[in-house]
C-alpha cells in the first residue's frame, strides 16, 4: 500500500467514525418535532412510564436506570430503583434530584407541560409515540440509538421482527376469525383499530370485532356482543383466577355465540397486549395461539 493510499484509508476511517459518532451523540428528533442534543451517551436515565423503563432493561441498560414511575414491575429488579410517581402524575422535583442525563418521556401518557418543565431544568427529554408493533419496534432501535447501544438496539429490534414476521407468514392465508377483546368487566369496555390489540389482532390473522367503533376505548352491552357473535373472545386481565375467571366462567351462559360453542374464550396478561414494550410480541405469540390454535399449539 502506498502513503497516498494508506492516508486515503485513514480518512475514510475517521469520515466514518464522525458519522457514527454523530448517531450516538448528536441532534436527535423525537415524536414531537422537537430537537434533542446529546453531547455523549446518557448515564443515567428515566423512562416515565412502565414500558419505557421495560425498553431501557431490554436493552442492557438496566444499571444507567436512577428511576421509574409506578408500575414498572418488570423485570422485577426495576421496582427497587426510586420512584417518580405515576406517568400522568410526575413527581417533577424528585426526577430532577436524580440528576437524569437523559428523560424518555411517551405522547400519549406524560403531559407536553412536564416535559417542558424538566427541560427548562436543563435535562434532556426525548418523546416517543409507538402506535402500533412495527412502531414499537421503530422506538426500540431509537432509544438504543440514543443511549449509545444502536447495534445492540439493531439486533434485539431485529430478533423481535423475525417472531413477528413468523406469526403473520402462518396465519396470512388462513380465514380471519372475528374477535372480540373485553379490557374491562363492568361495563363492559373493549378497543377500536386506534390500539395496539387491533394491532395484535390483525397480526395474529384475526379481525377486531369493534375495529370501526368511533370511540378508542368504546363501551358495549352484551346483547351487542350477543348479536355480533364473536368466534373468540379475549380477556384482558391482570391475574389468572379471582374475578377474571368468574368473568370468563359467565360468558359461557350465552351459548348463540359461537366462541362459546367452540370454548374459545380466554384471559390473557394485560400486561402483554396494553403495554408497548418488548413482551408485546409475546402478547402476539399468545394472541395467534388462541386465533389460530390448529397453528400453534
Amino acid at each position: 500500500m502506498t502513503l497516498k493510499q494508506f492516508i486515503c484509508l485513514i480518512s475514510i476511517v475517521l469520515i466514518l467514525f464522525g458519522l457514527t459518532s454523530r448517531a450516538i451523540c448528536g441532534t436527535f428528533h423525537d415524536a414531537l418535532g422537537r430537537e434533542v442534543r446529546l453531547e455523549e451517551p446518557p448515564k443515567r436515565l428515566i423512562g416515565l412510564a412502565p414500558n419505557l423503563t421495560e425498553i431501557l432493561y431490554f436493552l442492557g441498560l438496566g444499571d444507567r436506570v436512577v428511576g421509574v414511575t409506578q408500575f414498572s414491575s418488570f423485570p422485577p429488579e426495576a421496582a427497587l430503583k426510586p420512584m417518580v410517581g405515576s406517568y400522568v402524575n410526575l413527581n417533577l422535583e424528585r426526577i430532577i434530584d436524580l440528576s437524569p442525563d437523559l428523560v424518555i418521556a411517551t405522547r400519549d401518557g406524560n403531559e407536553r407541560r412536564d416535559v417542558e418543565l424538566l427541560e427548562q431544568a436543563g435535562i434532556a427529554v426525548y418523546v416517543v409515540n409507538p402506535r402500533n408493533v412495527g412502531d414499537l419496534i421503530e422506538t426500540i432501535k431509537d432509544v438504543g440509538s440514543l443511549c449509545g447501544v444502536t447495534q445492540r438496539a439493531k439486533a434485539q429490534s431485529h430478533k423481535l421482527k423475525s417472531r413477528v414476521d413468523r406469526i403473520v407468514q402462518k396465519t396470512g392465508f388462513l380465514p380471519k376469525p372475528l374477535v372480540f377483546v373485553q379490557i374491562q368487566l363492568k361495563p363492559i369496555m373493549t378497543v377500536n383499530r386506534n390500539t395496539f390489540h387491533h394491532d395484535l389482532i390483525r397480526l395474529s390473522g384475526g379481525r377486531n370485532m369493534t375495529g370501526d367503533e368511533p370511540i378508542t376505548y368504546p363501551r358495549i352491552s352484551l346483547e351487542e356482543v350477543i348479536r355480533r357473535k364473536p368466534e373468540v373472545i379475549l380477556i384482558s386481565s391482570m391475574e389468572r383466577q379471582g374475578r377474571f375467571e368468574k368473568a370468563r366462567q359467565e360468558w359461557f351462559q350465552w351459548t348463540s355465540i359461537p366462541a362459546v360453542q367452540t370454548g374459545r374464550v380466554h384471559l390473557i396478561d394485560s400486561d402483554l397486549i396494553d403495554r408497548p414494550s418488548p413482551r408485546l410480541i409475546e402478547g402476539l405469540e399468545t394472541m395467534a395461539a388462541f386465533i389460530h390454535p390448529e397453528v400453534f399449539r
